[in-house]
């Protein structure tokens, strides 16, 4: 019996570009926005630190580099989950 290869895994994450105001994220098909005002972990990182970006779980990305963890419904709907930390504060970030 041989095995075929897989397809594309639904688990795809990374970063399409960075803008003045914000990054955009492609999870899976998804294309999303992500505003330096509502997610300011990302304002001043280094480029290297913002495109290291994971999946861990199908509704939760990651960047390891700056300790920011955030739910796919965090990044759609912002105003459902308000900024707990600071700008400074990278370690709420997991709270989003």
């Amino acid at each position: 019996m041989t095995s075929e290869a897989l397809g594309v895994g639904t688990s795809q994450v990374e970063v399409s570009n960075i803008a003045p105001r914000g990054l955009w994220l492609l999870v899976g098909a998804e294309k999303l926005f992500l505003p330096f005002d509502e997610f300011p972990w990302f304002r001043d990182a280094r480029v290297s630190a913002v495109l290291n970006v994971e999946r861990p779980f199908p509704d939760q990305v990651r960047w390891p580099e700056l300790d920011v963890d955030l739910t796919l419904d965090s990044i759609r709907h912002p105003h459902r989950h308000p900024l707990i930390a600071g700008q400074g504060d990278h370690s709420g970030a997991s709270g989003r």
